[in-house]
């Protein structure tokens, strides 16, 4: 930076995130070292739908002693801003749209990392922006980009992300001040100061490119033993992946024989990819991804099991910035269902409590209303914990009869439809991507799941219904109304009205 420049940046990033830190340590580490500073923020939307702009415009008090004054400005103007950091990907890619980062000035640095907007979130299809093309938007935008799984960094230290980034802006270079000068604004800062030094300076290092390299990969489906070692080997590389990562679910959502079972149905499907695939295992890919999310389906359970984990509460605490002597308190708004209620009960006294209008209008009756329960408090705490104790009984239940019924019956779908039309088994394994979440959601997924592999057989001609079941399923995602498939439905088949 040449003397008597403005320093113009502009930091993005979402609540809890530490950007107001971020921009408070340049603050202070400017004003310690020869520069006046001016911050300004704007606050962002709730829900994820926006982020914080801090705006930060530094001055060398050498030259507004030599009789130069500064013209310091409250917002980044387009085309005029030094240096962009984001939190978070989706951020760089706002900051590119408003016009702050350009090819001719701007460094932008920001955390690869995603996490996901409402508009990703809320769509019943794979929503999610591409990363990749984000990525590319960046290389393009920017004079130079510097990159990096900050929240990752941060998270591996101990630390928040904001450390990670002031180490990202250290090692970028951007800033005239050394790395001391940056360890020692943390320092001054005197809370967190270890955890905070190891962010700083890993992201540093992968910013300067002096991190070690990478040891040699190891799959950690290959990687050691185990219960299931020798099940897994039997294994193709393209499922290896993927059962690595769901046998460990499957194994602390349910037991291991559980997971013994998901593997039992994956060596099968592998069999028939064998006779009838082509050597890619396509189909087993599929079914492992699938049979893994729909064998760990979301239940009162499930969620009690996950809401009691000491693992939570410190997340939760190392979110909100709990410090020592300050007490955490969380509550939980809790508004169970009848079907929620059911399925979580024996199967016998689960139909029972869905078919008998005396039974079914007592418990709505104690229901009706959504209770709010303190898990940092022992009777709420209790309460969620006994729930979650029910995880030993979960075999005898109604959801999991059903569950277990529903998916045995996809595989053999699968399985008979591979004989003759290996396409078609790779559209009825993507279908199964409907079925998700529980209550109305699940029931509504599960209904335009069922209406599709009906309407299977009516498809004519049988060559055209790889086609068809991809069609159906890109309708049945369109809308949770059904009424895209409905139609749909009645457009391939002639018929006048199909319900789901």
């Amino acid at each position: 930076m040449s003397a008597g420049k403005v320093i113009r940046i502009a930091i993005l990033a979402m609540g809890g995130e530490g950007g107001g830190v971020l921009a408070d340590w340049i603050v202070d580490l400017a004003e310690h070292n020869g520069y006046v500073a001016q911050l300004t923020s704007v606050p962002g939307v709730a829900q994820r739908t926006g982020a914080t702009i801090y705006y930060l415009e530094l001055f060398p008090e050498s030259a507004i002693e030599s009789g130069q004054a500064p013209v310091l400005a409250l917002m980044p103007v387009p085309g005029d801003v030094d240096l962009v950091v984001a939190s978070e990907l989706m951020e760089a890619g706002r900051a590119i749209q408003r016009g702050i980062v350009t090819p001719d000035r701007t460094t932008l640095i920001a955390s690869t990392g995603r996490v996901f907007a409402m508009s990703e979130k809320v769509p019943t299809s794979d929503a999610r922006v591409d990363a990749d093309a984000l990525l590319q938007g960046c290389e393009l935008a920017a004079k130079r980009f510097v990159g990096m799984d900050m929240a990752r960094i941060a998270s591996s230290s101990g630390s928040v992300i904001s450390a990670a980034m002031f180490g990202a802006v250290a090692g970028a270079d951007v800033l005239p001040f050394g790395r001391a000068l940056f360890e020692a604004t943390i320092e001054r800062g005197g809370i967190g100061v270890a955890a905070s030094k190891r962010a700083f300076s890993a992201a540093f290092a992968e910013a300067t490119g002096d991190r070690a390299p990478p040891g040699p990969p190891s799959h950690p489906a290959r990687s050691g033993g185990g219960p299931f070692a020798e099940i897994q080997a039997q294994l193709p590389g393209p499922v290896l992946e993927i059962v690595a990562v769901a046998v460990p679910r499957l194994v602390d959502y349910q037991d291991a024989g559980y997971a013994r079972l998901y593997l039992d149905r994956i060596l099968q499907t592998v069999g028939i990819d064998q006779r009838h695939g082509d050597g890619m295992f396509r189909l087993t890919a599929e079914t492992a991804r699938h049979l893994a999310l729909g064998m760990a389906y979301e239940d009162a359970v499930r969620v009690a099991d996950l809401k009691t984990r000491a693992a939570r509460f410190a997340r939760v605490a190392s979110e909100v910035g709990v410090r020592d002597g300050q007490i955490l308190q969380i509550a939980e708004f809790m508004h169970p269902r009848l079907q929620e209620i059911a399925e979580c009960l024996p199967g016998t006294l689960g139909r029972f409590l869905l078919r008998n209008p005396l039974a079914r209008r007592l418990v709505e009756a104690l229901t009706t209303k959504g209770r709010i329960v303190r898990t940092t408090s022992l009777p709420g705490f209790l309460l969620l914990y006994a729930l979650a104790g029910l995880k030993r009984f979960r075999r005898s239940s109604l959801r999991y009869a059903e569950t277990q019924a529903s998916l045995e019956a996809w595989l053999e779908r699968l399985a008979g439809a591979a004989r003759t039309d290996y396409a078609l088994a790779l559209e009825i394994a993507e279908c199964r991507n409907l079925v998700k979440g529980y209550g109305d959601t699940h029931a509504r997924g599960l209904a335009s799941y069922d209406a599709i592999l009906s309407s299977i057989e009516r498809i004519r001609p049988a060559g055209t219904r790889a086609t068809a079941v991809a069609a159906l399923r890109q309708a049945a995602l369109a809308d949770d109304s059904g009424a895209s498939l409905s139609a749909a439905i009645r457009k391939l088949s002639g018929t006048e009205t199909v319900a789901t």
